[in-house]
């Protein structure tokens, strides 16, 4: 999703209302791709140091004068935590399993979503809504790790229809569920402090997989988010 102002396209928000951009389709030939990116190089504080600091000379500011001495230093800290998702495995927090033979949909609401929109570097925030219905072993995970996966994903540079679908495959491909609906809604402050300029518009996003496709499950699936 392009963030530019005077860029609109089908599934975008635009001027206070919201779309649904329905990512259901992935690409199960490339899904590996996307877990390939939790390989990333190891990060590096100095180099972060200087690119900030040259930045800053670049904007037409003093990175020596004293509110800006340590500026650096202190993005170099922040980045290190607000893209920490890529050197986390989705694998590693999926991990722990229980076999309680439960063969009902399991839904956790309103995670918080803080991630950085790879376009401007600029946060979006808001909130996912991850349900699935177990394997035919009633294989579940424990409710913080579905909160810990969307960290995964969302703490590196990123686009909401991306973080959706990387949701939705990693459970699929790890938990191997019947079924998997993740929705996120966000706000994109690249949208809200530049460009179109309009606060309080949301992006909802959704990825559909297995059994959760069928009408009657979704719509069951969307009254529990939306709390009909």
């Amino acid at each position: 999703m392009s963030c530019d102002g005077d860029t609109h396209r089908e599934g975008q928000v635009s001027n206070g209302s919201v779309h649904v951009d329905d990512v259901d389709e992935a690409l199960t030939s490339g899904s590996a791709d996307l877990f390939e990116a939790t390989q990333a190089r190891p990060y590096d504080s100095e180099r972060v140091e200087r690119a900030i600091r040259e930045l800053l000379y670049a904007i037409g500011e003093d990175p020596d004068r004293p509110g800006l001495k340590d500026t650096p230093a202190r993005v170099a800290r922040a980045y290190a935590e607000m893209f920490a998702g890529l050197r986390m495995s989705p694998e590693a927090v999926l991990s722990t399993t229980f076999d309680l033979g439960h063969d009902e949909m399991v839904l956790v609401k309103d995670i918080e979503v803080w991630s950085v929109c790879e376009h401007h570097l600029v946060p979006f925030t808001g909130a996912a809504h991850i349900g699935y219905i177990p394997n035919t072993e009633g294989q579940i995970t424990g409710l913080s790790k579905l909160a810990r996966l969307v960290d995964v994903f969302a703490k590196r540079p990123q686009v909401q229809e991306r973080l959706t679908t990387q949701i939705a495959d990693a459970l699929v491909r790890i938990l191997k569920p019947r079924g998997v609906i993740v929705v996120v809604e966000c706000e994109h402050l690249c949208m809200t402090m530049r460009g179109v300029r309009k606060p309080g518009a949301k992006t909802v996003t959704s990825a559909v997989r297995g059994q959760l496709r069928d009408p009657a499950t979704r719509a069951e699936a969307m009254s529990l988010i939306i709390g009909a």
